[in-house]
This record gives C-alpha cells, sequence and structure tokens, in this order.
C-alpha cells in the first residue's frame, strides 16, 4: 500500500555528532526508515547558509540522486564548483566520477531530496581526509592503512594443527 508522508508533520534534526561547519538537517524521523523501504535510502534535507552537507566523498556501491526543492546551493565535484537551483536534479554514478560535496553559499536555507539506492553493502570514501565508511555499519577507517590480503596468513599450518589437536583431545 503506497505511503504518504507529509513533511509539514516531521521536523528537521541535525546529527550531533557533527562538526558546526557540517549542520545538515534531515527530516526525523529518517523517510526511508519510516516507509521500511527495502532498496532505497531517501530523505529530505536542509542545508543552512554557510555550511557543507557532509564531507566529499562518492560510493562504490550505490548511486545517488538529489533533487533541490527550495533555496540553492553549490555542488562540488571532481570537475569543479556549479551552483544548483530549485528543481534541478543531479545524479552520482558509482565511483570516484560520482564524487560530491554541497555548500549552502546563500543567505537562505536550502531544502533537498536526497535518494540512493541500497544494495547491500556500500563502501563510501572520502578523498579529502583519507577515510572509508562501510556502509551501513558505519565503521571508518584510515585508507592509508590498506594491507595486502595475504597478511597475518603466513602461519595458518599452526592454526590448522592446533585445532587438530583441540579436536584430538575431545
Amino acid at each position: 500500500m503506497p505511503t504518504i508522508i507529509n513533511p509539514e508533520e516531521l521536523h528537521f534534526q541535525s546529527d550531533p555528532s557533527a562538526l558546526p561547519q557540517f549542520d545538515l538537517k534531515t527530516l526525523t524521523p529518517r523517510l526511508f526508515k519510516m516507509v521500511g523501504s527495502e532498496h532505497l535510502y531517501f530523505d529530505i534535507r536542509n542545508l543552512d547558509p554557510g555550511k557543507y552537507s557532509f564531507p566529499y566523498h562518492f560510493h562504490r556501491n550505490a548511486e545517488e540522486l538529489m533533487m533541490v526543492i527550495t533555496g540553492s546551493m553549490t555542488l562540488r565535484t571532481p570537475e569543479g564548483l556549479k551552483e544548483l537551483h530549485p528543481g534541478e536534479l543531479v545524479f552520482f554514478e558509482m565511483g570516484e566520477t560520482g564524487a560530491h560535496q554541497f555548500y549552502n553559499h546563500t543567505e537562505s536555507p536550502c531544502t533537498y531530496l536526497d535518494i540512493r539506492t541500497k544494495m547491500g553493502l556500500d563502501v563510501s570514501e572520502y578523498p579529502d581526509s583519507g577515510k572509508i565508511n562501510i556502509i551501513p555499519y558505519s565503521e571508518l577507517y584510515e585508507k592509508s592503512t590498506k594491507v595486502g590480503y595475504n597478511k597475518g596468513e603466513e602461519n595458518v599450518e599452526t592454526i590448522w594443527k592446533k585445532l587438530k589437536d583441540q579436536t584430538s583431545e575431545k
């Protein structure tokens, strides 16, 4: 059965753990949770003047679509900066070419619809800070700690021998 959402019955809330310059407000309760969405994350967000939406990032396993509802803001992508205005849609593909961040360069709030696919695990990468985020778990790591596939696997025989010995003792 279709679910009708009236944004006027909800309220915007900031993430209390965000830095002051990233004071992005999201309608609560989160819209995708409210309807039990299985394949889409979607929210209506409000970006106040002089604020950034979130750190510059891209997704490895998600596509995003944003639509400006009211106000204007500046979009940052690998190609540079572009002003966005009401009614404009922006699609962000997976991978580095889909990197993005918003900044409200105006004196008025900017409200936009944010839609992202939800297809299992995603990895969001933050080029400015060198972090990666395992979504939906919000496990963040520094990309510089990347290790080789075989690191720590040199002693597999010892592990198996120990397991075999424990099994024999029973």
